[in-house]
């Protein structure tokens, strides 16, 4: 599998093909959404175009990934100059593993959750026939390419969340060509990021509390196999895990086809428009909230497929609360 990484020392940013255990740079390339669109213009296949930019010059993968390199991982993908045009979104209860941790967040008297009914509901109608649309799935907002984090950087819990936990999951990421169509580039590790507690409160919380920063990488995998892909959440503290679980994700371990899921985001007219990108985050089997974990600040969330390259770490930050409200005053 062809793997990529997006890197900066300073103000130069490179792009580089993974060769474990070193980097090699790719000839005059500064970010994959460069790379893609002159993949597009000259009808190049993408991997075909990497490897005849990959030059002689490598870089030692490790300082990098520790963070003892003047160079500085990127996430996956981004848009350099205009990150507004680049959306971030993501699809929830899509895993055959993620219904009981969500029905116990949202635990009513009514015999059938919400929660249960969309799971049902993506059971019995998420993997339609090839050439049909099956059910929609749950599709939520989390905002553009600026609330993207990179391998290592933290993920801040802000003023106003009352929780912060990890969603280990893999993304989709997603440019659209000139003529509307969204095209996949690949796929990387994700750590969604979301506010538990505050969409325990009531299921219509849902939308808020997906507004938040996530993370992505700090590979891209242009050609990956997703059919059943194992995996490991682990939770860090004091530099010892206190937290792991066996993950899984691929469409063999999901209610709704990865096909049904990209028609139900790309259907809507504004997700088409040429030039942009798209992070779309397939979802997660578990969550360590459902299962009672609270995170502290300083706390490293631990996310790791196989066949996705190193793994994808970032601490917690947590901004201390205020009580001051932001104010819109009146244009002078």
């Amino acid at each position: 599998m062809t793997r990529l990484i997006q890197l900066q020392n300073g103000r130069t940013r490179a792009v580089a093909l993974v060769e474990e255990p070193r980097l090699r740079l790719l000839a005059g390339v500064e970010s994959i959404l460069q790379l893609a669109q002159e993949a597009l213009a000259s009808r190049t296949p993408l991997t075909a175009l990497v490897r005849q930019k990959a030059t002689g010059e490598t870089l030692d993968y490790d300082p990098i990934y520790l963070g003892r390199s003047d160079w500085r991982l990127l996430p996956a993908v981004d848009h350099p100059t205009e990150p507004a045009r680049l959306l971030v979104s993501g699809t929830g209860l899509t895993h055959l593993g993620s219904a009981k941790s969500r029905a116990n967040m949202h635990a009513a008297t009514a015999s059938e959750t919400d929660s249960m009914k969309m799971f049902r509901w993506g059971v019995e109608g998420g993997r339609p026939a090839a050439g049909a649309i099956g059910i929609a799935p749950e599709w939520f907002y989390k905002g553009n390419g600026t609330i993207l984090r990179a391998h290592g950087e933290p993920l801040v819990s802000p003023a106003f969340a009352e929780d912060g936990g990890e969603e280990a999951e893999i993304a989709g990421v997603y440019l659209v060509g000139p003529d509307g169509t969204p095209l996949r580039l690949g796929m990387a590790h994700g750590n969604e990021f979301s506010d538990h507690k505050f969409e325990k409160r009531n299921y219509l919380n849902l939308a808020g509390s997906k507004m938040r920063p996530c993370s992505l990488g700090p590979e891209l995998v242009l050609d990956p196999a997703f059919a059943a892909v194992p995996g490991t959440v682990t939770l860090e503290r004091a530099d010892r895990a206190f937290w792991t679980k066996a993950i899984a994700t691929g469409e063999t371990e999901m209610c709704h086809s990865l096909a049904n899921i990209e028609h139900h985001h790309f259907k809507f007219e504004p997700h088409r428009r040429p030039g942009d990108l798209h992070v779309h985050y397939y979802g997660a089997c578990a969550l360590s909230f459902g299962e009672g974990i609270q995170l502290a600040a300083g706390d490293v969330m631990v996310v790791e497929f196989a066949g996705f390259g190193r793994a994808l770490r970032n601490p917690l930050a947590v901004t201390p609360a205020s009580a001051v409200p932001v104010a819109a005053p009146v244009f002078p």
